[in-house]
């Protein structure tokens, strides 16, 4: 792969960018190559519980400043996106999911409603309840549709993993009989929302994920070119054991940066 064609940068966060809160070799400086070379860049993650402005906070405590919130994709803002492309605005829809998803969908002019929507938007939930997941589901079997933010069933926490969006959608789809349309990586509607903010082509955009069944395999659906840093949970021994195979692979951020030429 020929990174001096490369135009676009799509980035995930943790495990590329920072691992928990302390950021990861290279951080910095690749932004800053970026920036000098005049490559457009989004940063896209699964988490749709986060807002975008919450992000912001985290690079800019790391050195990174001057990013505006819209280069920030999470699965919550890429569901409202999609959304906006498919519903007018002011269509009824039942939240099972936290702030971020809430405030994406508010501030893309759709109804938060209890009861009667006209579509079920699911994520990771801290506050989840029996309740919740009953309301979705009548809506669900009532006809309205169904959208996740994401399929990643676990979460990392300090603590361990824990439930995720997928496991909520698990759930729901158990109780409905119904699938639901999914916005987060590896599907593609999240990374077609990166390539319109950008404005580059697929050929000339580069996927760097951390994972592979998510980053790596959602690029690749994309058509975009993907790279591999080891520094958050894949392994090279993941690469042949599942099957996805990256065009390149580096050790971090600050490997990449010294190899790139612009």
């Amino acid at each position: 792969m020929d990174l001096s064609q490369i135009r676009g940068v799509v980035l995930d966060m943790d495990g590329v960018l920072w691992r928990d809160d302390d950021p990861l070799p290279g951080l910095v400086e690749f932004f800053d190559m970026l920036r000098a070379n005049g490559i457009a860049y989004t940063m896209a993650t699964n988490n749709s519980y986060k807002t975008p402005a919450a992000y912001l906070g985290k690079l800019a405590k790391m050195g990174v400043t001057g990013v505006d919130e819209s280069l920030v994709i999470t699965s919550a803002t890429a569901t409202a996106d999609y959304m906006h492309q498919t519903y007018p605005q002011g269509t009824k829809v039942y939240v099972v999911g936290g702030n971020g998803l809430r405030e994406s969908l508010t501030n893309a002019g759709f109804e938060i409603v209890d009861d009667g929507a006209r579509v079920v938007a699911a994520g990771i939930d801290p506050q989840l309840t029996y309740e919740k997941l009953k309301r979705a589901t009548f809506q669900i079997r009532g006809g309205a549709d169904f959208i996740g933010t994401n399929p990643d069933k676990t979460f990392p926490t300090p603590e361990g993993l824990v439930p995720g969006a997928g496991s909520v959608l698990a759930a729901l789809e158990a109780a409905t009989d119904r699938q639901p349309i999914v916005i987060g990586k590896p599907e593609t509607p999240m990374l077609e929302t990166a390539l319109r903010i950008m404005g580059t082509t697929r050929e000339q955009t580069l996927m760097i994920g951390d994972r592979l069944e998510t980053d790596i395999l959602g690029g690749q659906r994309a058509g975009m070119k993907t790279l591999l840093v080891l520094t958050g949970v894949a392994t090279r021994e993941d690469i042949a054991r599942m099957d996805i195979t990256p065009d390149m692979v580096f050790e971090s951020l600050l490997d990449l940066t010294r190899t790139w030429r612009v």
